[in-house]
Parts: C-alpha cells; structure tokens; sequence
C-alpha cells in the first residue's frame, strides 16, 4: 500500500467516523443513512434538512442564509454539485451589491429548492433558487437548473442567455 493510499483510506475514516456525525447533528433536520461526502461544505447548516438514505458526494456546496434546502429520501448527488438558495439584488442602481444585506434583500432574492426524493443529480450539476426537483428525475452531470424538473424526467444541459 503507497502512502497516498493510507492517508486516503485514513481520510475517509475521519470522515465517516468524526466529520458527517459532526455536521449531520448540526443540520436543520435529517433522517437515517446520511453519507456526506469529502469536503462537503454547508453555508447556512440548520436551514438543511435531509431524508433518509441520502448520499451527497464530495466537495458539494449547499449554501442558504433565508430560505431552506429540502432534499428527500433516496438521494444521491455526484462530487462538486452546488445548491444555493439566494441572489442578489441587481436592482439599486449606483449602489454596490456587496454594500446591501439580507436584511435588504427582496422575497425573490431568496427561495427555497426542494428535491422531492429518489433522484439522481450529477456532478457538477448547479441547482439555483426557487427551483423543485420532482420525484425520480435525474439531472446530469454539469447541468445549471433554474427551473422546476417534472418528475421523473432526465434534464441536462445549460440555461443561460442573455437579456
């Protein structure tokens, strides 16, 4: 065994027995069979909560300051997928953004993503503000999703443009 393998093999150890119990309690609320992958940062922790048998992979970003991130049973998400609940406000003209605070901030500017249960999201997929993941859709790998998934559908790809 090479040292790389030891250290991640003690890597993983600490993180299944000292990190995720660590940030599973400090959630919002959670169920049974909670993995939480590597690096896995969480901005806005007791606005989480999580079903049972959830699986979210390494270096995810879940991020929410006002509204909340609901991810029911059965859900795996690959490495690097980002959630974030909130914007900016873009509409004071001649005032920075970084100046206005979420006490400023307007209904739109934050909404809660609800991932129903039993999907599939792929790395490096982004899920933005206001957005429901319907019952056993899967999103691929790299899609930006700023609207709601039916259920049961496969959405994938990027959904910018421009004004």
């Amino acid at each position: 065994m090479s040292l790389y393998e030891f250290l991640d093999i003690l890597g993983r150890m600490v993180n299944r027995i000292i990190i995720t119990p660590v940030k599973t309690v400090s959630l919002g609320g959670h169920g049974k069979k909670i993995h939480i992958g590597r690096r896995t940062r969480f901005y806005g922790i007791k606005n989480v909560f999580l079903g049972n048998d959830v699986s979210l992979g390494e270096q995810n970003t879940l991020m929410c300051t006002r509204a909340k991130i609901k991810i029911g049973d059965h859900v795996m998400t690959g490495p690097g997928v980002t959630i974030i609940t909130g914007g900016h406000r873009i509409d004071i003209a001649g005032r920075p953004m970084t100046s206005i605070t979420n006490n400023e901030k307007l209904p739109e500017n934050d909404q809660d993503i609800n991932i129903i249960g039993d999907c599939w999201i792929g790395a490096r997929a982004i899920i933005l503000k206001g957005v429901t993941v319907g019952e056993g859709a899967v999103i691929a790998a790299g899609a930006v999703v700023t609207k709601d998934v039916p259920p049961f559908s496969i959405v994938g790809g990027c959904s910018c443009k421009s004004n």
